[in-house]
C-alpha cells in the first residue's frame, strides 16, 4: 500500500498529466485530411504533357546556397563547396533549366516534406512527432494519380517513403535503405547510385516515375556540420551523379532535383529558420523547352528573396509548387488537396500567356474545389475568418473583364490567398479545451501550495494530517469523473470537440483539487507574505514576452545567483567564525560555478548577432573547444574526488562511498569521455575509411559498458548496502562502546550516492562540453547544500539562545526541532540549477538544438527504445537530475533521531521534509508550465507563436514530466530504501547494546 506521502506526489503527477492533456488537445490541433481524389473531368484536364516520364532526385537537406550554377551569387561562408551543375546551367540553356530557392514549410523534417511534396498540403506543428513513426498517406497524391493512370513507379533511398507509400512502387524497382543511421554517410547514396543507373540506362524504360532519395548530405550535416570537409566530398559526389544522370536520360524524361529541406549552421533542421526552410530546387528538360524566352513573364507572378550571404535577390517559390507543376507537365490531374501554384516559368510558352493562363485556371479551380469541400466538412468552421477573403479573390479571378497580365495575376493571387488562409486555418485552436487545461493547471498548483503550506507546519503527524484529506479528494474525484462523463453525454451537441474522457478528467481533477484547498486552506499572514517566492513569480510571468523567452538562458543564471543572496547575507550575522566562513565561502563557490556554467552557450536564431556560441568550436563545427577536449579525462577522474571531499566534511566518505566512487563512478565517467573522444576521432578521419567500422564498434561497446556498469552493477551494490556508515565497536574499561562514523549525514550521503547513478547516465549521454557543465553543476549543488546546512545551524543556534534554555541546542533531537524545516526558498536554487544545466549542456527550447547524435550511442542504427532513452537523457536529463536531487535539501546533514511515543519512526520528520522538497520542485516547474501555457494561449495569434511560445510550452511539458518522475523515483525508491536501512541499522545497534 502506498504511503500518504507517495499518494500525494502521485496525485500531483496525475493532475499535471490531465492538465497537459486537455490544454495540448486544444492548442496543438491537427488538420483534417480529405480522402477525395482528383480525376480528369474534375480537374479540367486538357494541357498537353511535355514529358513521358520524370526522375525526381531528392538530396536530403540540400540548402539553396549549396546550388550555384556558374556561381551567379556569392558563396555562403557556411560551406566548402556547391553543386555547380556545370553542363546545364541556366546561362547555357535558359529554356531548359531553372534553379529556384524553394520555401519548405516547417516543421522541416523529412516525413512532413515528403507529404508536402507528394500531396501539396501543409503540415501542422504537431505533425513533427510523426517523423519517427510515419503512417501511410491516405490523401490524394501524385503517386496515387500515377498509379490510377497505370504508370509504373520506381524508388530507391530513404526508407521513410516505404512507411507512407507502402504498396505504391513496383516490387522489382523498390530499393529502400535505413534512414536513421546518421553515422553512415555513404551506404544510402551508394545504394541509390547502384540501382538508379541500370534503370536509366535500360532501353525499355521500365518506369514512368522514378524517385531517388540521397541522404549523405543530411547525414554529414547532422554528424559533422555543413562546414566539414566531408561536405565538400559529398557535394562533389552529387555533382558527379547529376552529370551522369543528365548524360543518361533521354529527351522524354523530365529531371527534378531538390532538397526536401535545408539545414542550419550546425547542420540540423526541423524548425523554421531561414537556412532550414530554404531548399534548393533544379528543374531540367533535355528535350522539349520548358519556357519561351522571347517575351518576359509579368513581374507580378515572380517572387524574389535575398538569401543570407547574398547581395541580390533570387527567384523563390513554395516547395509545394512543384506538385501542380509536375502533374500538368506529365499530363495527370493535380492532387485534390494541393495548395501549391504552378511555376509560371515552366508554362510560359505556346504564344506566351495562353498556356500559363490555362494552367493557372486548372490550378485555381482545383484549389477552390478543395476549399469548398473542406468548408462543408466537420472542420469547415476553421475557414470562417478567411472565407470572405477567399471568395473575393476567387470572384476577381473569374471575372470576364480581365485579360492578359491582369488575368494571370488575379489567378495567381487567388492561389496565394488560399495558401495564406490555410496556413492561418491550421493554426486554429479549441479555446474551451485550452481553458479547461489552464483551469486545471492553475487550481492544481493552488491545491499543491495549500497542501505544502499545511504540511510545512506539521512536525510529526504526517499521516494523521494527510491521509483523510487525500481519501476525501479521491472519493470526490471518482464521483466527479462519473458526473463529468454524464454531463458530456447530455451536452454533446452544445459542446463540440470535447469528449466524455475530457470532461471526466477535468471534473475529477478539479473537484479533487478543490477538496484539498477547502480541507487545508493556506493561512495568509505577514510571514507568508514575506516568504512570497518573488523569483518564481518573475520567472513565470517572463514567458509573456518573446524576448524574455528566447533569452531565458541568460536570465536563469541571474535568478540563480539572486536566490543564494539571502543565505550569503545570513553569513555576515552567523554566531561564530566557522559558520560565517562556511556560508560565505560556499556561497562564493556556488556563484562561481554558476558563472562558469553560463560560459557554455548555444545560440538560437533570435539571439543573433548578440550571442556567441561556445559549446562547439563554431556554429558549423560540432566539435568541442580544444581545452574541453584535453581536460575531459582529468575531469572524469577528479569529479568523484570532489564528491568524496564534500562527503568528508561530515565524515561520510565511508561505507559504500569508499567502493562506489572509485570502482563504479570513475569508470563510468571515463567511459563517457572516451566515447565522445572516439566519436570526435571518427569525425576527423574519413568516415568511410578502414578504421571507421572498428571505431564505431569500439565506442558503442564503451558506451554500453559505461551504462551497464553504473546502472546495473552500481545500482545493485547501492541497493544491497546503501549506507555511508562505518560502525566501530570498542571495549574500554570493560564497557562496550559503539562509534558510528558518518552518523551526522546518515540520510544525505547514501542519497547522494543514489543520485550519482543518474548523474553517470546523464553524463555519458552528454557531449564533452556538457560534461564540464554537469561537473560544475554538481559542485554548485553540493556547495548549496553546505550553505543550507550552515544556514540552518545558524538559525537553530539563534533560536536556542532566544529560548529559556540555551543548552537545549546541544541535544541532537532538540537541535533538529529548532532547525527550520524545508522552506520553498530552499528548493529554488536546486530547481534553477536544473534549468541552467539544461541550457549549459547545449540546449535551447528549439527543435534544432536537439542533439540527435546522442541517439546512436548504444546502437549503430536507430532503435526506437534505446535511441529515445539516450536522446531524452541528453536533452531533459539535467532537469531530471536536479529534480532528483531535491530531497537532498531535507536530507543533507540530518542525523537519525531516536524514537519516541510521539514519533515512533526515527525517520518520520526527514521523510516528511523530503516529500516537501520534492513537492516544492514539482510546484516550481508546474508554475513554469502554467506560465508558458498562458503565454501560448494569450499570444496564439502572435507572429512568434510557433517559433517561440509553442516550442517553450512543449519544452515545459517535457520538463515537468521529467521532474514529476524524478521526484517519484527519488522519494519512492531512493528515500524509502535509505530510511528502511537506517532504521533497521540503528534498531539493531540499539538492541545489541
Amino acid at each position: 500500500m502506498l504511503s500518504s506521502r507517495l499518494s500525494l506526489l502521485l496525485w500531483v503527477f496525475l493532475v499535471h498529466v490531465a492538465g497537459i492533456y486537455l490544454f495540448t488537445r486544444g492548442f496543438l490541433l491537427t488538420r483534417l485530411s480529405l480522402s477525395n481524389s482528383s480525376n480528369c473531368e474534375e480537374s479540367n484536364y486538357g494541357i498537353k504533357p511535355t514529358h513521358k516520364r520524370a526522375v525526381l532526385l531528392i538530396i536530403d537537406a540540400l540548402r539553396f546556397d549549396f546550388v550555384a550554377p556558374n556561381a551567379p551569387w556569392p558563396r555562403s561562408p557556411f560551406h566548402h563547396d556547391v553543386l555547380t551543375l556545370p553542363h546545364f546551367s541556366t546561362r547555357r540553356h535558359p529554356e531548359h533549366s531553372f534553379v529556384f530557392n524553394s520555401y519548405a514549410d516547417p516543421p522541416t523534417t523529412t516525413l512532413q516534406r515528403i507529404k508536402g511534396l507528394t500531396t501539396g498540403s501543409l503540415p501542422t506543428f504537431v505533425d513533427l512527432g510523426n517523423n519517427f513513426g510515419g503512417s501511410s498517406i491516405a490523401e490524394d497524391s501524385i503517386l496515387k494519380q500515377m498509379k490510377m493512370a497505370g504508370k509504373k513507379l520506381a524508388f530507391m533511398g530513404d526508407d521513410t517513403w516505404m512507411s507512407v507509400f507502402p504498396d505504391t512502387f513496383e516490387p522489382n524497382m523498390t530499393f529502400p535503405y535505413d534512414s536513421f543511421d546518421v553515422e553512415d554517410l555513404h551506404t544510402v547514396d551508394e545504394g541509390v547510385i547502384k540501382h538508379l543507373f541500370p534503370l536509366l540506362e535500360d532501353p525499355s524504360k521500365p518506369f514512368d516515375f522514378l524517385i531517388g532519395h540521397f541522404l549523405g548530405v543530411d547525414h554529414v550535416g547532422h554528424r559533422l556540420g555543413p562546414d566539414h570537409p566531408s561536405m565538400n566530398s559529398k557535394l562533389q559526389q552529387m555533382n558527379t551523379v547529376l552529370t551522369r544522370v543528365v548524360d543518361t536520360i533521354d529527351e522524354d524524361t523530365l529531371l527534378v532535383v531538390l532538397g526536401d529541406h535545408g539545414m542550419d549552421r550546425s547542420g540540423d533542421h526541423g524548425g523554421d529558420g531561414t537556412l532550414e526552410t530554404s531548399a534548393g530546387m533544379w528543374i531540367y528538360s533535355k528535350g522539349a523547352a520548358l519556357t519561351e524566352t522571347k517575351t518576359e513573364i509579368p513581374s507580378g507572378l515572380l517572387r524574389l528573396k535575398t538569401f543570407p550571404g547574398c547581395d541580390k535577390p533570387h527567384r523563390s517559390v513554395q516547395q509545394i509548387d512543384i506538385l501542380p507543376t509536375l502533374s500538368l507537365l506529365l499530363g495527370i490531374p493535380i492532387p485534390y488537396n494541393n495548395l501549391g501554384t504552378v511555376i509560371p516559368e515552366l508554362f510560359w510558352r505556346d504564344h506566351a500567356n495562353r498556356l500559363l493562363e490555362k494552367a493557372l485556371q486548372i490550378n485555381a479551380a482545383q484549389i477552390m474545389t478543395y476549399l469548398q469541400t473542406y468548408r462543408n466538412s466537420p472542420s469547415g468552421g476553421e475557414l470562417d475568418d478567411s472565407w470572405k477573403r477567399i471568395q473575393s479573390a476567387w470572384g476577381t479571378s473569374q471575372t470576364d473583364d480581365l485579360s492578359g497580365d491582369s488575368k494571370l495575376i488575379s489567378l495567381f493571387n487567388f492561389t496565394r490567398v488560399s495558401l495564406s488562409a490555410c496556413r492561418e486555418m491550421w493554426a486554429q485552436f479549441n479555446p474551451l479545451l485550452m481553458g479547461l487545461g489552464l483551469s486545471l493547471l492553475s487550481l492544481g498548483f493552488c491545491a499543491s501550495w495549500a497542501v505544502y503550506s499545511g504540511l510545512a507546519v506539521v512536525k510529526h503527524d504526517w499521516d494523521i494530517w494527510l491521509r483523510p484529506r487525500l481519501a476525501g479528494a479521491a472519493r470526490n474525484a471518482a464521483a466527479g469523473a462519473v458526473l463529468g462523463a454524464a454531463s458530456q453525454i447530455l451536452l454533446a451537441n452544445s459542446i463540440p470537440g470535447v469528449s466524455a474522457l475530457d470532461f471526466a478528467l477535468f471534473i475529477a481533477a478539479i473537484i479533487s483539487s478543490a477538496t484539498l484547498i477547502i480541507s487545508s486552506p493556506p493561512k495568509i499572514d505577514l510571514q507568508v507574505v514575506k516568504s512570497t517566492p518573488i523569483i518564481l513569480i518573475l520567472h513565470t510571468i517572463a514567458f509573456l514576452s518573446n524576448s524574455f523567452t528566447f533569452w531565458e538562458d541568460r536570465i536563469v543564471p541571474f535568478l540563480l545567483v539572486t536566490s543564494i543572496v539571502p543565505y550569503a547575507l545570513k553569513g555576515f550575522s552567523a554566531p561564530n567564525k566557522r559558520l560565517r566562513y562556511r556560508i560565505l565561502g560556499f556561497s562564493l563557490l556556488f556563484a562561481t560555478c554558476v558563472r562558469l556554467m553560463a560560459m557554455s552557450t548555444v545560440c538560437r536564431e533570435e539571439q543573433q548577432p548578440y550571442c556567441h556560441a561556445t559549446y562547439f568550436v563554431s556554429p558549423s563545427n560540432p566539435s568541442p573547444p580544444a581545452g574541453v577536449l584535453y581536460f575531459s579525462i582529468p575531469l572524469a577522474l577528479s569529479l568523484p574526488y570532489v564528491i568524496k571531499r564534500f562527503l568528508r566534511i561530515s565524515r561520510s566518505d565511508v561505507g559504500i562511498s569508499k567502493t562506489f566512487l572509485p570502482l563504479f563512478f570513475i569508470p563510468t565517467l571515463v567511459s563517457a569521455s572516451l566515447y565522445w573522444i572516439m566519436d570526435l576521432i571518427q569525425s576527423e578521419i574519413e568516415l568511410g575509411g578502414e578504421l571507421s567500422p572498428t571505431l564505431r564498434t569500439a565506442r558503442t561497446w564503451v558506451a554500453r559498458m559505461g551504462f551497464g556498469w553504473i546502472l546495473f552493477a552500481g545500482g545493485a551494490l547501492w541497493f544491497l548496502v546503501p549506507l555511508c556508515l562505518d560502525i566501530q565497536i570498542s571495549v574500554q574499561d570493560g564497557k562496550r562502546q559503539i562509534q558510528v562514523v558518518g552518523y551526522a549525514n546518515a540520510f544525505g550521503s547514501p542519497y547522494l550516492i543514489f543520485w550519482t547513478i543518474s548523474l553517470g547516465l546523464v553524463y555519458i549521454s552528454t557531449q564533452l562540453t556538457g560534461q564540464f557543465v554537469l561537473a560544475l553543476a554538481t559542485v554548485a549543488l553540493l556547495s548549496f547544500l553546505e550553505v543550507l546546512d550552515s544556514y540552518r545551524d545558524t538559525k537553530a543556534i539563534q533560536a536556542a539562545f532566544e529560548s529559556s534554555t540555551p543548552s537545549f541546542v546541544l541535544d541532537a533531537a532538540a537541535s533538529m526541532s529548532l532547525s527550520p524545516p524545508v522552506q520553498f526558498a530552499d528548493i529554488i536554487p536546486i530547481a534553477l540549477l536544473g534549468l541552467h544545466a539544461f541550457y549549459g549542456t547545449g540546449h535551447q527550447s528549439t527543435i534544432q538544438s536537439i542533439q540527435w547524435k546522442s541517439g546512436f550511442m548504444l546502437t549503430p542504427t536507430a532503435n526506437y527504445f534505446f535511441t529515445a532513452i539516450t536522446v531524452l537523457l541528453n536533452s531533459i536529463g539535467p532537469i531530471f537530475l536536479f529534480a532528483l536531487a531535491a530531497p537532498l535539501a531535507a536530507l543533507w546533514n540530518r542525523p537519525p533521531l531516536p524514537t519516541s511515543e510521539e514519533q515512533p519512526e526515527a525517520d518520520a520528520q526527514v521523510k516528511g521534509e523530503s516529500t516537501l522538497a520534492g513537492l516544492g520542485v514539482m510546484m516550481y516547474y508546474s508554475a513554469l508550465l502554467l506560465g508558458t501555457s498562458v503565454s501560448a494561449a494569450i499570444l496564439r495569434r502572435h507572429l512568434m507563436v510557433w517559433k517561440v511560445f509553442a516550442p517553450r510550452f512543449m519544452t515545459a511539458v517535457l520538463e515537468l514530466l521529467a521532474v514529476d518522475v524524478a521526484v517519484l523515483i527519488g522519494v519512492g525508491i531512493g528515500l524509502e530504501r535509505i530510511a528502511r536501512r537506517v532504521s533497521k541499522t540503528f534498531q539493531r545497534e540499539t538492541a545489541s547494546r
